[in-house]
């Protein structure tokens, strides 16, 4: 258990909720690429910085596993109902096409399309994340996007500050 209270356990690869689903039922886990992309000339390696939780500071998942936080009583009886438990809230936010801060919306986006990606990184700086009423949030956040409409696929990491969905 860290020290923010969530309680870590530590689950074979092969065990992990992902493959519960049926069309996984008989996937083999390929552990290294089977191939590498060639470089561009202009890349050049920096040394990763280790990634750390607060979990960390009682050990790490051995060689193998993968860590998956336990779900809490308040994680089940957060969503409106079971069907929105661990789906994404559908609410939109408007698209200007030249900011307003009038608006209330203040955002940075890059956008690249139409390439073979092999992976991404982002480096996400905050410095207390306020929000003064609850419907407002704070979010900083990379996405990866693949399809559009009812085949959209995303995969999504950064950090929120949302009173009205999180109390």
């Amino acid at each position: 258990e860290s020290e923010d209270g969530d309680v870590i356990d530590c689950v074979p690869i092969t065990n992990q909720p992902a493959f519960d689903h049926p069309l996984l039922k008989d996937h083999t886990i390929q552990m290294r690429p089977s191939f590498n992309p060639e470089r561009d000339s202009t890349y050049t390696k920096k040394e990763a910085n280790a990634i750390t939780q607060v979990w960390h500071k009682n050990g790490e998942c051995p060689k193998n596993t993968v860590p998956i936080r336990r779900t809490k009583k308040e994680d089940l009886l957060r969503p409106k109902s079971i069907k929105s438990f661990g789906r994404k809230s559908h609410q939109s936010i408007p698209r200007t096409t030249t900011f307003d801060p009038t608006l209330g919306h203040q955002y940075a986006v890059m956008s690249v399309r139409n390439g073979k990606f092999y992976g991404t990184e982002v480096a996400i700086n905050l410095w207390k994340p306020y929000v003064q009423i609850p419907k407002e949030f704070s979010l900083a956040q990379t996405w990866v996007v693949s399809g559009n409409g009812s085949t959209l696929n995303s995969i999504e990491a950064g950090w929120q500050v949302y009173p009205e969905l999180y109390n």
